[in-house]
């Protein structure tokens, strides 16, 4: 009896104020489930706050997780919520289901005690690097990056192609799945807010190649196509379409150049460097490898965009004397050909990687390939010495060959590099002892040193 009382007080029996109230109880309703649909689905309207927030921000807590549908901490546990802030003394991720395309990303970061945050998009895309914050401070900053799909929408009548040919370790990983996720790492990694927007009409730099170029998706791997977006300022958006183990020819039959051709738009640009498989036995003879990159030029430019032919780096291969030597055959020079023949702008990381290679010695690059002892990472049995490909130091300072390379060729994409980082000479790399990346925690099941890259 006592609680019919209780309800009765709660819904008085007039009919114009049960009515009210069930209006306001409606209303209510209404504007909360507006407010979580827009905030986790509208993507024009994408915007997450750490605690309490405004009726413009989905509220995050430890409990706001990932799902098909909705955005959420994603992967690893959820970090804590304190002081308007999520922070944690352990990476962690966050993940928005969207549409393929893409995004400028506005996080402002800080948290109750100092941080150093390095923010990642999708598989190891370095966007922020160590972002220092004092204890109750904040800042604001922007990056733009890409989310695609295996899917190729708008290929002509009668085309087969309708998906990428995905190897099976591209099954499943962040750069192809059917969302956008963020990496916060770092020393107590720490954000207030996340607000996401597409950007449909902004210039776009594609990149087609090869192990050298990919997002590399497990630790130590590396390569320059993943450290490119942190050294551009938001107003164009780096999409890596390079896969390991692809050649000039494989990349076509996986129809991964259809998709970018899909995609690409005038004002855009395709940045193409293959060598390192085409040049094994019976893979792309050099007459079919001119061809090809002929043929990868046209067709960026009868969709309006800009190519640009990008040498191979060199592998780490010395002479008794200690210099570098060529490993690569005639396929560098093939293509500084084609790039002249066909009046299209050069980056010469072949010849840059020789000069920065030589400065570093045959020790020195030891430390920026892929050599490790065993037992370097967990489930690692043996030691690596893998001449070909990099760690994050090396990946890194490729990176900053290739940007030197984009301001002499005067590209008019220069404009939006970040002038706070100065151009690197290549004959006097930045040292070892001075770089630190944190290791991103996806990490391979078995062992590292054994993912494939063929």
């Amino acid at each position: 009896m006592h609680h019919r009382k209780a309800s009765q007080q709660r819904f008085p029996k007039s009919p114009r104020l049960r009515f009210h109230r069930i209006l306001l109880s409606l209303a209510a309703l209404y504007f909360s489930t507006l407010l979580t649909t827009h905030a986790q689905l509208n993507p024009n309207l994408m915007k997450y706050a750490c605690g309490p927030a405004n009726r413009m921000f989905a509220t995050l807590s430890p409990t706001t997780r990932f799902t098909d549908t909705t955005a959420g901490f994603d992967l690893l546990p959820s970090p804590e919520v304190t002081g308007k802030a999520c922070t944690s003394n352990e990476p962690f991720f966050f993940s928005v289901p969207v549409p393929e395309g893409n995004y400028r990303i506005t996080v402002v970061l800080g948290g109750p005690q100092a941080s150093v945050t390095t923010v990642r998009a999708e598989g190891r895309r370095l966007m922020l690097e160590k972002i220092a914050t004092q204890a109750d401070a904040s800042v604001s900053l922007s990056f733009d990056t890409n989310v695609r799909y295996p899917e190729i929408q708008g290929q002509p009548a009668g085309t087969p192609a309708t998906q990428v040919k995905l190897k099976p370790r591209e099954l499943g990983i962040l750069n192809w799945d059917h969302k956008l996720t963020l990496e916060f790492n770092g020393d107590h990694p720490s954000f207030r807010s996340i607000n996401i927007e597409p950007i449909p009409n902004e210039p776009v730099v594609y990149l087609a190649g090869d192990s050298t170029v990919v997002d590399q998706y497990y630790e130590p791997w590396a390569a320059w196509g993943q450290m490119l977006p942190r050294f551009f300022l938001p107003g164009i958006v780096i999409a890596n379409h390079a896969e390991s183990g692809e050649t000039t020819k494989s990349f076509v039959n996986e129809h991964r150049l259809a998709k970018i051709m899909t995609t690409i738009k005038p004002g855009d640009y395709l940045f193409i460097q293959f060598a390192h498989n085409d040049m094994k036995p019976g893979a792309v003879s050099l007459d079919d490898y001119k061809k090809l990159l002929t043929n990868y030029i046209a067709q960026s430019r009868a969709k309006g965009a800009t190519p640009v032919l990008v040498t191979s780096m060199n592998r780490r291969t010395f002479d008794e004397a200690g210099k570098i030597t060529n490993s690569l055959a005639g396929y560098p020079d093939a293509m500084r050909e084609i790039a002249a023949q066909q009046k299209v702008a050069l980056i010469d990381l072949n010849a840059m990687s020789k000069t920065l290679f030589d400065a570093m010695g045959p020790q020195g690059t030891l430390k920026a390939f892929m050599h490790y002892p065993a037992d370097s990472f967990p489930g690692q049995t043996e030691a690596i010495s893998d001449d070909t490909h990099f760690n994050s130091y090396g990946a890194y300072e490729l990176v900053r060959c290739i940007v030197h390379g984009i301001r002499e060729a005067n590209l008019p994409l220069t404009k939006f590099l970040d002038p706070r980082i100065p151009d690197l000479n290549p004959a006097h790399p930045d040292p070892e002892s001075e770089f630190h990346l944190p290791f991103t925690p996806i990490l391979h099941p078995g062992d590292p040193t054994k993912v494939g890259q063929t």
